[in-house]
């Protein structure tokens, strides 16, 4: 057993997480704002991350082995976390993303379309942090998700309180309802409707993670020992069309696609230049993955089972 603090955890893949290390027998202590109750038998501390003082005064003496933050947005809240966390954790795992490699975000080594994106390609030791940006205005941090999750990495990577890793989410489906970043649910609700779904002229491949096995990982991730970055993603990669296809099939209808030029918006995972993540490290520090295309026509069926999305 193990005292482990989870930070946010009110929804989707993070309760589920909470949910798992309970199960497993580990003592959960919860962080959050309180607009969602944690499980029986789980701590809750209801406070804001942002209020360093409030942070540090509703932790009081308690001491963690682990802490898992699913909601560290900024270098500002991971350097809020630092000092809070010193003393009082032995390990910090941050849930991080695949948007830290888009090189649309940021100037990184290119890497040739086709070869999976290995975790050396953004290193956190080395990247500039600025403190000074308007990370707490939340129309700057949107337009810098990428950028913020890459700061915060750094600012965790250089802290000597304790290990770190940074755990580099894929693109994140299933759950149905749950799913609420509603992009699944644009493919089905627009395909079962006959309605068009905008795709790039050369849509390249990308990778996805089923929720129940992000929730896996990070709950490895909790117990393990490896420090640094480490991706997150089954295996298989699918551009938008595959995508489609496999809607297309449990929907009955065929999809309706416009295609756009490189640069222009489009459909969520139409990705028009390359950035899909490798999982080998991940494999050779023990973690076995999925398949996409095992869990994708499920995470498909409870989507057109659930409520409409009103972000499709």
């Amino acid at each position: 057993m193990q005292k482990i603090c989870v930070i946010g955890g009110s929804r989707y893949f993070g309760k589920l997480l909470v949910e798992r290390l309970r199960a497993a027998g580990h003592e959960v202590t919860v962080i959050n704002r309180g607009s969602t109750r944690p499980p029986a038998g789980v701590e809750h501390l209801v406070v804001d991350r942002n209020d360093e003082a409030a942070l540090i005064a509703a932790l009081g003496t308690r001491t963690f082995d682990v802490v898992v933050d699913q909601v560290c947005y900024t270098p500002v809240q991971a350097a809020i976390a630092v000092r809070a966390f010193a003393g009082r954790a032995r390990r910090y795992v941050m849930t991080s993303t695949i948007e830290v490699y888009d090189p649309a975000t940021a100037v990184l080594p290119a890497v040739p379309a086709g070869t999976p994106v290995a975790e050396v390609n953004v290193d956190p030791a080395t990247w500039p942090v600025a403190m000074d940006l308007p990370w707490h205005d939340d129309a700057y941090l949107e337009a810098h998700y990428a950028e913020g999750k890459r700061q915060a990495e750094a600012v965790f990577t250089r802290a000597d309180n304790f290990a770190f890793t940074g755990v580099r989410s894929a693109h994140v489906l299933g759950g149905g309802g749950r799913e609420f970043t509603g992009r699944l649910a644009h493919y089905v609700e627009r395909i079962t409707r006959g309605e068009e779904i905008t795709v790039h002229a050369n849509a390249l491949p990308t990778v996805f993670i089923h929720y129940q096995e992000l929730a896996e990982l990070l709950v490895w991730a909790a117990a393990a020992g490896f420090t640094g970055a480490v991706n997150a993603c089954s295996d298989g990669r699918l551009d938008v069309h595959d995508l489609a296809a496999v809607v297309a099939a449990q929907a009955g209808r065929a999809p309706v696609c416009r295609s756009v030029p490189a640069g222009e918006d489009a459909s969520p995972f139409s990705v028009d230049r390359h950035y899909a993540m490798s999982n080998t490290r991940a494999k050779a520090l023990g973690f076995t993955f999925s398949h996409t295309c095992d869990w994708l026509p499920g995470a498909v069926a409870e989507a057109l089972t659930a409520e409409p999305s009103r972000t499709a």
